[in-house]
């Protein structure tokens, strides 16, 4: 009686194998068909560890990670002009605009700025008040406008004009750049969509420029190039690629850095430019605002601590005058970089890494190289980098602009003073 039942055992135990292999098999195509995540890798150019350190934080909070840091997709900032791109799409735009004399004339100069002097507005109403009749473009890429646009571009170029009176003056140093700010303000009565065509003109002609190329405009040369930066094309697409949340930040027009940020998959919904309030579908002179600051106040745009308010904003929805303080980590970006003291706020937001292209810019310079919580890493210009400053950044005394523009020392989050920092990436 035993070994009949015991045989049965093994034969339903040998079905039972059987049919566990089977599905085993079955299975495996299954199996096959979704491959284990892959991190992705950076490819070389970065100097120092650099590349290591920027890995290391693909890994820690990339998707493929099981353990990452929070649910929520973690946000990369970048700042955009000498930070993803060498030379400046704002200044590559002015000089087409120049070129091709489709900026306006406006009914009185003053009005295109609340922080245009007297003496500026006399000089732009001399140079160019006889060229064209008010809303009309100025043709400041003939002959007979080549005054009006050496005069445009001295207060644009220099905050100065021609004869070296201030073209600007009270202003929050903190909070805008008169001359950032002229450039969208010039834009006025164009709609974004003529101006995304301009922006894309001038990426057309800068791009295709060979490296140093210098173009004409009035009577003046100027640099007639841009490049993207490899390094950072590689870099945004492989956050974007481990799950990152990639934003633009710039102190240029929205629209013409929506077109630019195309060239490294970053869409028009993740840019924030100095963006104009509108007025039957086309530009105004006036502004939108930020956290207390109205639309048509004109006194804060993508610049050092309103860079802050902005990506508090845009990217995590905080309203009101709570988007001008520092957030929480979890609701600030783990990752930023920049190459200017214009992009000093928001840097320092970044809770994991931060990177700093070097221009020799103080504040920025003097915070990085201090590096004081181990999250800065810098890294020289990857086109034409500049050569190594030989005086020590003046951290200690002069590094930082307040609010009025006085010079102070460089002051740490616990108010100790940064001291002077030599220059040792470059």
């Amino acid at each position: 009686m035993t070994r009949p039942s015991t045989r049965r055992r093994l034969q339903a135990a040998g079905a039972a194998a059987a049919m566990a292999a089977a599905t085993l098999t079955a299975a495996a195509p299954a199996q096959a068909a979704h491959p284990a995540c892959t991190t992705p890798e950076l490819a070389a150019g970065w100097y120092g560890d650099n590349q290591a350190r920027l890995q290391q934080l693909i890994d820690q909070y990339g998707s493929c990670n099981p353990y990452r840091p929070g649910r929520n997709k973690p946000v990369a900032v970048f700042d955009w002009d000498n930070t993803v791109v060498k030379n400046d799409v704002g200044d590559a735009t002015m000089f087409w605009l120049l070129r091709n004399g489709k900026i306006r004339q406006p009914a009185d100069w003053k009005t295109t700025s609340r922080y245009l002097t007297p003496a500026a507005a006399q000089a732009l109403t001399t140079a160019c008040g006889p060229l064209a009749r008010p809303g009309t473009p100025l043709p400041t890429g003939t002959p007979e406008g080549a005054a009006c646009a050496d005069e445009l571009g001295a207060v644009y170029g220099t905050s100065a004009t021609r004869t070296g009176a201030a073209a600007f003056a009270g202003w929050d140093r903190r909070t805008i750049e008169p001359a950032y700010a002229w450039l969208p303000q010039l834009l006025q009565g164009w709609t974004p969509g003529q101006v995304r065509g301009f922006a894309a003109a001038a990426r057309t002609e800068n791009l295709a420029a060979p490296i140093g190329a210098r173009q004409q405009v009035g009577t003046g040369s100027v640099t007639g190039w841009v490049r993207y930066y490899d390094q950072q094309r590689d870099l945004v697409k492989n956050l974007q690629r481990a799950g990152f949340d990639v934003w633009i930040s710039s102190a240029s027009p929205q629209p013409v850095v929506e077109v630019w940020a195309r060239g490294v998959g970053v869409g028009a919904d993740h840019v924030i430019g100095i963006r104009n309030t509108t007025r039957d579908g086309k530009l105004t002179t006036h502004l939108q605002g930020c956290g207390s600051v109205a639309d048509g106040a004109d006194t804060m745009i993508t610049y050092v601590d309103g860079k802050r308010c902005w990506i508090n904003k845009e990217v995590f929805g905080v309203r009101g005058p709570a988007a001008e303080r520092v957030q929480p980590a979890a609701r600030r970006q783990v990752f930023a970089a920049g190459d200017s003291d214009t992009d000093v706020t928001f840097l320092r937001d970044a809770t994991a890494l931060r990177l700093v292209v070097n221009r020799n810019k103080n504040e920025l310079m003097c915070r990085a190289y201090d590096n004081s919580d181990g999250k800065w890493i810098v890294n020289p210009m990857f086109i034409e980098p500049k050569k190594q400053k030989t005086t020590p950044y003046p951290c200690s005394t002069t590094g930082y602009t307040g609010h009025d523009g006085t010079p102070a020392p460089v002051r740490r989050a616990d108010t100790s003073v940064i001291p002077d920092q030599a220059d040792t990436v470059f």
